[in-house]
């Protein structure tokens, strides 16, 4: 029976490892978490999500702040149009949290930055553009765009003189999707180096409907391949989504795959972001504990945890802290939401949210709890303590597993 490591992704001059860990914002995915990868001869992502936070987090910036501390005034308007971000503090906040990770590689792999084109930001061509371009000038290694498929993307850093050099890679679920894209992108003559195709079985926002059961990420994937043998288009193809044992990667290589993307079972290790409190929920959960629904403000349907704090919290909006999804307009339906229920309940302290939530503020706070439909899994791929807890593994570890299981094995960690 094949491997993992029977097979090999060739990127350009790079021969890698076919595990790509998944870019899971908000510093969820940490550099930690990404060099490791890169370490053992793989793919790893940071996050550009919430990147003035981060940068907050980890380089003791004061992005947050000071921008709350200019926009104070409008906190209690509902019109949130004039909050925006400096566009010089955003550029130093990803230059900063990329050139930090590069400083640290080790190893043959390669690090990358998951790009969520749907924070909007109050300004989508300037402040994507400002992250993309901040992100090549920094040294990353690869982009892959991911959160809604912005097909101008290419085009806005097409004259950076690493436009041909850096790695460049799409996230979609259908073959329209990359047709669309492949079709507008034409005219900079510039295909993208790895298309991740990405099924109804991954954690966070889908690129389906509601009707996302009714999809098959290998079914997609064959589609893709047959698209793109008939286009004599030679891009590697990594499939992502519900992925959870090398066995389930090695199918897919065998199939024509040129790697996988993996993510769920990172979520628990040690060198993932998340708190350890959390990690602890996502190794508890239960098949009926994970929901897919449509409380994102982004308009995609998300996949979490019901028990996720955020979840009906009528929080006031953070736009002028945060206001990472406001739209072109200074709008998001967050905002709506709130405003129906303190008109709704004159003189409540606090009120319910329940159709959408304000996902800067709970992301940020880890008070989402997104996840992958087999997350309820995660408690096979470790050892339960005396204490009654779950033992966290390495990420070294679960790539390893990855890499070397056969026949469906997951290998438990040794405790010590």
């Amino acid at each position: 029976m094949k491997r993992v490591d029977d097979f090999r992704l060739r990127l350009g001059k790079h021969e890698l490892v076919p595990i790509m860990i998944g870019g899971m914002g908000v510093d969820i995915s940490t550099a930690d978490l990404a060099l490791e990868a890169a370490r053992l001869g793989g793919v790893g992502h940071i996050s550009d999500a919430m990147i003035n936070t981060v940068a907050d987090r980890r380089y003791d910036t004061k992005h947050v702040k000071e921008k709350l501390a200019f926009y104070k005034y409008n906190v209690n308007n509902e019109d949130k149009s004039p909050v925006k971000f400096d566009l010089g503090r955003l550029e130093e906040a990803t230059r900063l949290h990329v050139e930090a990770t590069m400083a640290r590689k080790t190893g043959s792999g390669l690090v990358f930055i998951n790009c969520m084109e749907k924070l909007t930001m109050n300004a989508p061509k300037e402040t994507l553009k400002v992250r993309l371009t901040a992100a090549l000038d920094a040294g990353i290694e690869g982009i892959t765009l991911a959160a809604g498929l912005h097909l101008g993307s290419f085009a806005l850093i097409e004259d950076h003189p690493r436009f041909r050099d850096a790695k460049l890679g799409i996230i979609v679920s259908s073959v329209r999707a990359l047709q669309l894209f492949l079709k507008k992108n034409q005219r900079t003559n510039r295909l993208p180096d790895f298309i991740v195709v990405e099924g109804p079985l991954a954690g966070g926002h889908l690129g389906f409907g509601m009707d996302w059961a009714q999809y098959d990420l290998a079914a997609i994937v064959a589609e893709v391949l047959t698209y793109l043998r008939a286009e004599q288009l030679d891009i590697p193809v990594i499939p992502a989504g519900g992925i959870f044992t090398g066995t389930d990667a090695a199918q897919f290589l065998d199939a024509g795959a040129g790697a996988v993307q993996v993510a769920t079972r990172f979520t628990v290790a040690a060198e993932c972001g998340l708190p350890d409190k959390v990690k602890q929920e996502y190794f508890k959960a239960t098949e009926d504990d994970i929901e897919v629904n449509q409380i994102s403000p982004t308009g995609y349907p998300m996949r979490m945890l019901k028990g996720s704090p955020g979840i009906g919290d009528g929080i006031r909006p953070n736009c002028e802290a945060y206001g990472y999804l406001l739209d072109a307009s200074g709008k998001c339906s967050y905002i709506a939401s709130y405003n129906r229920e303190v008109a709704a309940h004159p003189g409540a302290r606090k009120v319910k949210v329940m159709d959408k939530t304000c996902l800067c503020t709970h992301m940020r706070n880890f008070d989402i709890w997104t996840c992958g439909q087999l997350t309820w899994r995660l408690k096979d791929t470790t050892v339960r303590q005396a204490d009654g807890s779950y033992h966290i593994p390495s990420a070294a570890h679960i790539f390893q597993d990855y890499q070397f299981s056969t026949e469906q094995q997951i290998a438990l960690p040794a405790l010590l």
